[in-house]
C-alpha cells in the first residue's frame, strides 16, 4: 500500500491528532482508523462518474507514535467498484495539504 507516513509523534500530539480527527473525520469501525473526503472538485473521471459510488474517501491510521495516511481512494458503498483505486497527483497534494495543515493547525513540532 502507497502511503505518507509521519512518524516520532509526542503522546501529548498524538491525542491531539486523535480529537482532531474525531471532529474533522469520520471514525470508522475499525480502532484508530479513520476516513477523510475527498473533495468532490478533484475526483477523476470515472470517480465522478460513479454517482452511487460518492463520496471518496483516504484512510487516515494512527499509532502509538506516528499516523499514516494513505493513498489508495475508496468509497464505503462498494470496496470492489473499479472507481476505487490509487490517487491521481492532484488528490495526493490534497492528502498530504490535509496532513500539513492539521499539524500546523495544532502546533505539532515534527
Amino acid at each position: 500500500m502507497r502511503s505518507y507516513l509521519i512518524d516520532e509523534i509526542s503522546y501529548p500530539d498524538m491525542k491531539k491528532i486523535d480529537e482532531f480527527l474525531k471532529e474533522n473525520a469520520i471514525k470508522s469501525d475499525l480502532e484508530k482508523i479513520f476516513w477523510v473526503k475527498i473533495p468532490e472538485d478533484i475526483l477523476n473521471e470515472i470517480q465522478f462518474q460513479h454517482h452511487n459510488c460518492q463520496p471518496y474517501f483516504f484512510a487516515l491510521e494512527l499509532g502509538q507514535d506516528w499516523i499514516k495516511l494513505e493513498f489508495f481512494l475508496r468509497n464505503l458503498k462498494n470496496f470492489k467498484c473499479e472507481c476505487s483505486g490509487y490517487c491521481t497527483n492532484q488528490q495526493r497534494d490534497f492528502i498530504l495539504e490535509y496532513a500539513q495543515g492539521m499539524i500546523k493547525e495544532l502546533g505539532i513540532k515534527t
